[in-house]
């Protein structure tokens, strides 16, 4: 059963990731961040459904020759209530189109993504919930070429970023972090390399 919603879908979009772009923002986030620029994808209950049909015009437009990526934003794609709906349809991207890259946009950091869940404060029946969901947001990011990562925090905002709101997030190459273990930042965003929490034991 299909439980995401979302808001906008742009067809042509060259601000949220590199070239041309085909971009989705879902519906619902529970940060609320001071002055978000996408203030109207709060609601879970906002937006329009996405269905079957929704997915398969999107998947269309993904499929055409000048379109580089696909970048899923929001709203919080890793939210509980889209986590699951969010991952297929990157499966869905990444069998079809192996060649387009896949950017995403989440309050959460690396670190938060990739903490071990931890059974203090929590029931076994939210340990095991909290378990999946963490599993699925992992599988996610696994799957990216690039995550842009954190809140955004309005004290911060810095209008010569690149791909970003606030200078506390980063613009993180995905395989090359997987792959060193250490987060890098992608190309024009590359200044530093700092050590991943996988590296840390």
């Amino acid at each position: 059963m299909i439980k995401i919603r979302y808001s906008l879908i742009r067809s042509m979009d060259i601000s949220n990731g590199s070239g041309i772009g085909v971009s989705l923002f879902v519906q619902g986030c529970r940060a609320h961040c001071k002055n978000c620029f996408n203030s109207e994808t709060w609601g879970f209950s906002g937006g329009k459904k996405w269905t079957k049909q929704t997915k398969d015009e999107f998947l269309k437009l993904v499929a055409q020759p000048f379109v580089a990526r696909v970048t899923i934003l929001g709203g919080e794609p890793l939210e509980p209530e889209n986590v699951y709906d969010v991952l297929s349809l990157i499966k869905d991207i990444k069998a079809k189109f192996p060649d387009k890259k896949i950017w995403l946009y989440t309050g959460l950091t690396w670190e938060q993504i990739f903490k071990p869940t931890s059974l203090n404060d929590l029931n076994p029946l939210d340990f095991f919930k909290d378990v999946k969901i963490n599993a699925a947001r992992k599988s996610i990011v696994y799957r990216c070429d690039v995550v842009v990562d954190g809140k955004y925090v309005d004290e911060l905002n810095d209008i010569s970023l690149k791909w970003c709101g606030s200078s506390n997030q980063r613009v993180i190459n995905v395989q090359k972090t997987l792959a060193t273990n250490k987060i890098v930042l992608y190309n024009n965003c590359l200044l530093y390399t700092s050590p991943s929490p996988r590296d840390r034991g």
